[in-house]
């Protein structure tokens, strides 16, 4: 009897951390370097998380959800009283302040033939793998500011804030949340660096950078070498002719004298 509660213990405990697992998760740094940035977080797309919610005879989209980590925990449902997802916009949220705006809207991801990481290698093939496969938050620098933009608006984030986000999988026939995810852990965009902070030490630069300079101080010492020999050169050919012409004039006087002493 023991036995099967602690079976029927572990299973539940299996099914919580699955369901603790569905969150978005930041992407890896193979994948997305340089990640996050001051104003953009790259996110894995949700590969094969909704599967078990999806009708065959019916359509869905993703819609990704974003808010400042600082907004009250009040805010945190995406959906309103009827499972509809909420149209909350960056504008009407104060960037994810006062709670979560719709950030994204895209097609649920291929399970059945994800893209192919391998590919990542190839240079022809990078930039749609990780299309596919990643989703950018704060890509589009322009949304808010163009009053013919229709679409969902994605745009920066503020630097050195920290976020979470969440995934809701939405029947487009009914316009009703299917599924969702749970909230992202915090997610912490970079910090601006003062110019005056900057550490220019060369034992922190790389080993790359210090032979660029090398080899730049030493064709600068080159170039002002050859600069000097040939200005030099110039100064010294400049000086030759006078000399030239002083050394010969004297055998063309001594010359027209002889005649002159020989008639006498």
């Amino acid at each position: 009897m023991c036995s099967c509660w602690a079976v029927l213990a572990f299973c539940c405990l299996g099914q919580l951390c699955a369901d603790q697992s569905l969150k978005p998760q930041i992407a890896a740094p193979h994948l997305a370097i340089n990640n996050p940035t001051l104003t953009t977080v790259a996110l894995e797309k949700p590969f094969c998380v909704f599967d078990n919610s999806l009708d065959p005879n019916k359509s869905y989209v993703i819609y990704l959800y974003a808010m400042k980590e600082s907004a009250s925990a009040i805010s945190f449902l995406v959906t309103d009283n009827s499972s509809k997802p909420l149209d909350s916009t960056f504008q009407k949220t104060s960037g994810g302040q006062l709670g979560p705006y719709k950030a994204a809207l895209f097609n649920v991801p291929n399970c059945a033939s994800p893209p192919r990481l391998a590919d990542v290698g190839d240079v022809n093939k990078v930039s749609d793998v990780l299309k596919q496969y990643l989703f950018r938050v704060g890509d589009d620098v322009t949304c808010l500011y163009d009053p013919n933009f229709l679409a969902v608006c994605n745009p920066p984030l503020a630097p050195d804030t920290t976020y979470r986000f969440k995934y809701v999988l939405v029947d487009s026939t009914e316009g009703i949340m299917k599924d969702q995810t749970l909230w992202s852990d915090p997610i912490k965009t970079r910090r601006v660096k003062l110019p005056l902070r900057i550490d220019t030490w060369p034992g922190r630069r790389s080993g790359g950078m210090i032979v660029i300079t090398s080899i730049l101080s030493v064709l600068m010492f080159l170039l002002l070498a050859g600069l000097l020999a040939s200005v030099s050169s110039a100064v010294m050919r400049s000086e030759d002719p006078s000399a030239e012409m002083k050394h010969t004039s004297q055998p063309i006087q001594q010359s027209e004298l002889r005649p002159q002493f020989s008639s006498e």
